[in-house]
This record gives C-alpha cells, structure tokens and sequence, in this order.
C-alpha cells in the first residue's frame, strides 16, 4: 500500500474566543480551563489511534520490493558472469570474482513472480555451471 496523500486526523478542536465585559482579560476564567482539558482528553485517542494505523501499514510488506531485489539480483549476476567472461578472455581469472559469483548465488530470495523467479533461476544454473567449470562448487 501507498501513501499518497496527507489527510489529517480530527485532533483538539480549538474554543471559540468570547468577548469579556471589563477587566483586562488576565484573569481566571473557571469555564476557559474546564473546555479546554475536555478537548484534550478526547485528541490523545484519536492520536494513538493514528499512531497504531501507522505502524500496522509500516508491517505489510509492499510486493514491489522483492520484484525489484530479484531484478537487482539477476542484474548482478549478469554483471559479474560478464566480468568472468573478459577475465577468461584476458587469460587470468580473479578469485575475488568466483567468490562474489557464489556468493551471489547464495543470497537466493523468491521474488513471488513466478515468471521473474523463472529467468533468475536461469541466470543462476548458468553462473553455477561456470564456475563448476572452473572447479569451484557452490552450496
């Protein structure tokens, strides 16, 4: 889910200002403090209630974020199996590279596309088979 837009909550409702007959308007008003503790006790539930919404949303896991690793995660792959391919080229292969292969391959998460999970499956039985080629054989 997505926050879009900022839409507040019904908090403390502000008191209507009377008009006083006399005197300099400093003094205690009996009826001023009983108004406003009234509206104070009915905001601080509204508050917690909104504190409560905002933390259950924070919980739900938004679909998009395991799509995006898995994409990031293929990407990766592709890069250092590309990286591989010119150190072969070169005719000197970097251990730094092999290891960053495997452990790539061990960072596995399901996206919850199968059709994504299907081409990273892919990407990672070609990246174990070169380095099943140069004699390293990831778990």
């Amino acid at each position: 889910m997505r926050i879009t837009g900022y839409t507040p909550t019904s908090g403390v409702a502000g008191r209507a200002n009377k008009k006083r007959v006399g005197g300099s308007g400093s003094g205690f008003d009996l009826h001023q403090q009983e108004e406003a503790s009234a509206a104070a006790s009915g905001g601080a539930a509204a508050g917690i209630a909104g504190l409560d919404a905002l933390l259950a949303l924070q919980e739900v896991e938004d679909p998009l974020v395991g799509r995006r690793q898995a994409f990031a995660r293929g990407h990766d792959l592709l890069d250092t199996l590309e990286a591989v391919k010119a150190d072969l080229l070169g005719g000197r292969i970097s251990s730094e590279r092999l290891q960053r292969l495997a452990g790539l391959l061990e960072r596995r998460k399901p996206s919850g596309d199968a059709a994504l999970d299907a081409i990273v499956e892919e990407i990672e039985l070609r990246a174990r088979v070169e380095l099943a080629k140069l004699g390293h054989f990831p778990g």
